[in-house]
């Protein structure tokens, strides 16, 4: 079977959907099937080549940053992908497509099934639903939703990667089922390893952004000044200046560090570097990170949201509500001075993502999900 994954991100640009992408594409490859991806031109990207025998062809679309996009270029990927795809469909012949969010990819999937019959699969991945970030895209969700209802009436399958997000989306299109299909790992890339457990280490891996709670952690930490700690913020955004500016006003400038944004090849050396994954977001679908700091044998203290609360059990980490900084308060005062906790903790994660969220599971799901619509047409 020919699969078609449009993303408008693949490596190297992109976060977690794109990491996702690019894996599920991998293991279909190591399933037996042949994999395109169609994703977005950045730079001095070629416009083709096959990396781990799928074939990538990035079409002609705005793109400033690696790591993040506007609206504004994901609408110009929208519509390269819609038009100038329709030439790359017809010269590709798939039998199958899996677009990763409903706009811009699914949209683009949709336009293609009037002209050629392509079915096609939707994965929801956040923030492509509308009620999901309501302070970043109530906007957006406003003027797209007659759209995304469209996409996804019409979509063979809708498939959202948490339980929270199948929630949601019903929510919003109570008529059109959805499916689950998680995240998965890398569990190769991302191991435990050996690492110092005292003093505490902790780490955030992702987006500077309102939505990650980096604010809260950073008022929590302030009053724990006596005991020993150090924090380390990996990746970028457009809330970096003002969360230093808080460290310093908290007076805890110098116990926090902003190394940026760090590639694939390098990120897993920030996993092991730490012994505390910290995590206070106020709105996920499932998130890579905490699946990449369990399988690197990091305990998990995060809020208690759709996605987090799927992955982090009581025996792999803490969870507390989310907004709430006294309870993060109470749960660092309990983890950071207790080593052993956290590595008892730390065990039991990377046992937990071993048993369930391999990647190879994960793309296993989808190609069985696609095969069936095939095989039904």
């Amino acid at each position: 079977m020919h699969i078609l994954i449009i993303n408008s991100e693949y490596p190297p640009i992109g976060g977690g959907a794109s990491n996702a992408s690019a894996e599920i594409a991998r293991s279909l490859v190591k399933l037996g099937q042949q994999v395109t991806v169609l994703t977005a031109a950045y730079h001095n990207l070629p416009s083709g080549e096959e990396i781990d025998d799928v074939r990538i062809v990035r079409m002609p679309a705005w793109r400033r940053k690696s790591d993040r996009s506007t609206t504004a270029e994901q609408i110009s990927f929208m519509l390269s992908a819609s038009f100038l795809g329709l030439w790359q469909i017809r010269r590709l012949r798939p039998d199958v497509a899996l677009a990763f969010f409903g706009a811009p990819s699914g949209v683009a999937a949709w336009f293609w099934s009037f002209f050629f019959g392509l079915p096609y699969v939707v994965s929801l991945r956040g923030g492509d639903v509308p009620g999901f970030r309501p302070y970043d895209f109530a906007r957006q969700h406003r003027l797209l939703g007659p759209l995304l209802r469209r996409v996804w009436r019409r979509a063979a399958a809708v498939v959202a990667n948490s339980e929270g997000l199948r929630q949601l989306g019903g929510v919003f299109e109570p008529r059109v089922p959805i499916r689950v299909i998680p995240n998965g790992v890398d569990l190769d890339k991302f191991q435990a390893g050996d690492r110092v457990w005292a003093p505490a280490r902790l780490l955030f891996v992702g987006r500077v952004v309102y939505q990650k709670g980096l604010d809260l952690i950073l008022n929590a930490l302030s009053a724990l000044k006596t005991l020993d700690w150090r924090l380390e913020i990996v990746g970028d955004g457009p809330r970096v200046d003002r969360l230093r500016a808080q460290a310093d006003e908290l007076g805890i400038v110098e116990r926090v560090s902003f190394p940026g944004w760090q590639s694939r090849e390098i990120l897993p050396s920030a996993y092991r570097r730490a012994n505390l994954f910290v995590y206070p977001s106020r709105h996920e679908g499932m998130p890579n990170a905490v699946l990449e700091a369990m399988a690197s044998g990091l305990p998990v203290l995060a809020s208690r949201i759709a996605g987090n609360e799927e992955l982090v059990t009581e025996e792999a980490g803490l969870l507390v509500p989310p907004e709430d900084v006294q309870a993060l308060k109470s749960a660092l005062v309990q983890l950071i001075p207790d080593a052993s906790a956290r590595e008892r903790m730390g065990a039991a994660a990377r046992k937990r993502v071993e048993a369930q969220y391999s990647w190879r599971k994960v793309a296993q799901a989808y190609l069985d999900l696609m095969n069936s619509i095939v095989e039904s047409r």
